[in-house]
């Protein structure tokens, strides 16, 4: 799970994120942060909509490789 202080720091800094959500890189979402609960993200799209998606999804840097090393885990 991303931890409080990794989300404001991404909200906080405006860093494009990529938030891979299974091994099939069509499932991405690429978006900003914009609020966070207990077990909830918020991330706005590129074309401005809001998409809620779950705390334990992996959430990364868009300018990093794509990561899938976590899958399975």
């Amino acid at each position: 799970m991303i931890s409080e202080e990794l989300l404001d720091q991404y909200r906080v800094e405006g860093t494009l994120l990529r938030v891979v959500r299974d091994a099939d890189p069509k499932n991405d979402v690429k978006g900003i942060v914009v609020a966070w609960d207990d077990e909830t993200v918020m991330i706005r799209k590129q074309n401005r909509r809001i998409v809620k998606l779950d705390r334990n999804h992996h959430y990364q840097p868009f300018a990093n490789d794509r990561d899938i090393g976590w899958i399975g885990r």
